[in-house]
């Protein structure tokens, strides 16, 4: 007989490889991340406003309690959007969300979790002239890997975004995504927004957070 659990910290805090699969951090290291991320909602979130950035009229904490409550739900939540980049409606399932809220809570921790690896040190590195000399490169072997993909995307409005997306070589639109990386640690460079919808840009930053 299956018995459904939905995807919790606390469903997965005894089960070191699937918690590791899911997120691509051992136990150790999420804990060392989540005084960050937490730092990092609050000081983008603060709790005396509203999620709409109004002062709030009642005490934080009051009503119901929603699914992603514990700061550890948010961060798996995003950590696993991360490294399997599902469709919304398909990870909304393994936490009890509805695609609607599954796509705000993505929007929602995203910028949460950059600040969070930014304090950390452990963003990716945007620019491309300083991935050779990023100590995140630098920490594993000296040889390091380059690839390129390209992946298609809507036609933007802006004439000049139409002219710098376009791809000679796909016969359209798209986005291009350069991977590098060493023996143990990876970096993206990416013309990916964060208000991109998850069929719009599904490259995956920080994966597998080397050296956290």
């Amino acid at each position: 007989m299956y018995t459904y659990s939905m995807l919790t910290y606390s469903t997965l805090q005894d089960r070191p490889r699937e918690f590791l699969a899911a997120t691509s951090l051992t136990h150790e290291e999420f804990a060392r991340m989540l005084p960050a991320f937490a730092a990092a909602y609050a000081v983008l979130y603060p709790p005396d406003k509203t999620w709409a950035g109004k002062v709030r009229q009642r005490r934080s904490g009051g009503g119901a309690k929603g699914i992603l409550s514990p700061m550890q739900d948010k961060l798996l939540f995003i950590l696993v959007y991360q490294k399997t980049n599902p469709l919304q409606t398909m990870h909304g399932l393994q936490f009890e969300l509805s695609q609607p809220q599954t796509h705000y809570w993505i929007h929602h921790l995203l910028p949460v979790l950059q600040h969070a690896l930014a304090t950390l040190g452990m963003a990716p590195e945007r620019d491309a002239s300083r991935v050779a000399t990023s100590p995140l490169a630098l920490e594993g072997a000296p040889d390091g890997v380059l690839d390129g993909t390209e992946r298609r995307r809507q036609r933007p409005t802006d004439a000049a975004q139409q002219k710098e997306l376009y791809s000679g070589k796909k016969k359209t639109h798209t986005d291009k995504n350069l991977d590098g990386g060493g023996e143990n640690a990876r970096q993206e460079s990416r013309r990916c927004r964060p208000d991109m919808l998850s069929h719009q840009c599904d490259a995956r930053e920080g994966h597998g957070f080397s050296g956290l």
